[in-house]
């Protein structure tokens, strides 16, 4: 067997193992969904902390690793009180926020401590993670909330909102590597991804917008609506494929991790995703204060 059909192969089996844990998640409801984005942000932090190390920068890890997992449980606990979980769980929306405050300042504290050469590069590099990967994933955890019809009298769970939103920044990617393999001949950013083409650029956008066309019609929900959002997130996923690709040419590493075989790390494979997620956030809001005040 030649290495690029095992490498493919392990590629397949990797990415389908990885679509089912994603699916299954998603159908599990808020909770399993709130346990995938916990994995991301955990691994994706750790990840991050190790492109840090490369660099000869030491970031304080379990402090920043609690910090990111704290400020995704504020967002996770606000959905959970959203589609009707115990009430009380809205005192772990306060509860994540103070315990990453205070992981922040433990952080101060603890480089007086180390007897570390860089105190500056260490602090700010570990802060740097909290919010690269527990802001987003806190804004990821009630993207499904925010993705339904907000005059909807009776929220309930629906997991094709998530895996629709998912399925955006994918199909970004899919089309982007389609057009760029095909018509790609003009460089978008050869200093960071030498691979990547405007004619990629172009395509990921138009398979996104298909995405969203798809998107709207099975929820039954604004082309408007969806298709804008996906013109968004396409924006935003190539700007998070550019971030990371950044920290690694930094680093000197090929990929973050390797606990996707054939993919990398979780920060190869959620990049978009983290990154997309504010500007979402954003589009959002806007799009729904302008229909209100139309």
């Amino acid at each position: 067997m030649s290495d690029k059909l095992k490498n493919f192969l392990v590629r397949t089996a990797s990415g389908a193992v990885l679509l089912a844990v994603v699916l299954g998640a998603a159908f599990i409801g808020p909770w399993g969904y709130s346990a995938l984005l916990f994995i991301i942000t955990g691994v994706g932090v750790w990840e991050f902390y190790a492109l840090a190390r490369a660099k000869g920068v030491e970031p304080q890890r379990v402090p920043g690793l609690v910090g990111s997992l704290a400020i995704t449980l504020s967002g996770a606990s606000l959905l959970w009180t959203c589609y009707g979980y115990d009430d009380n769980l809205r005192f772990c929306i306060m509860g994540g926020t103070c315990i990453a405050a205070l992981m922040i300042m433990i952080i101060f504290v603890a480089e007086v401590f180390r007897n570390r050469q860089t105190p500056i590069h260490n602090i700010a590099t570990t802060i740097m993670g909290i919010i690269y990967l527990g802001l987003p994933m806190a804004v990821m955890a009630i993207m499904p909330m925010l993705l339904q019809n907000p005059d909807a009298k009776d929220p309930h769970w629906n997991p094709w909102y998530f895996l629709f939103y998912l399925f955006l920044v994918w199909g970004n990617d899919v089309f982007a590597y389609l057009f760029g393999i095909t018509l790609g001949k003009h460089r978008l950013c050869e200093r960071l991804s030498p691979k990547k083409s405007w004619e990629g650029f172009f395509g990921g956008i138009l398979g996104s917008m298909a995405v969203g066309a798809i998107a709207a019609a099975v929820l039954d929900e604004s082309y408007l609506f969806w298709i804008g959002l996906a013109v968004v997130v396409a924006l935003a996923s190539v700007i998070g494929d550019l971030i990371e690709s950044m920290f690694k040419r930094d680093a000197g590493v090929k990929d973050s991790g390797n606990i996707l075989p054939g993919h990398g790390g979780m920060l190869d494979r959620f990049d978009a995703l983290i990154v997309s997620a504010p500007f979402a956030f954003v589009y959002i809001v806007i799009f729904y204060i302008f229909i209100e005040l139309t």
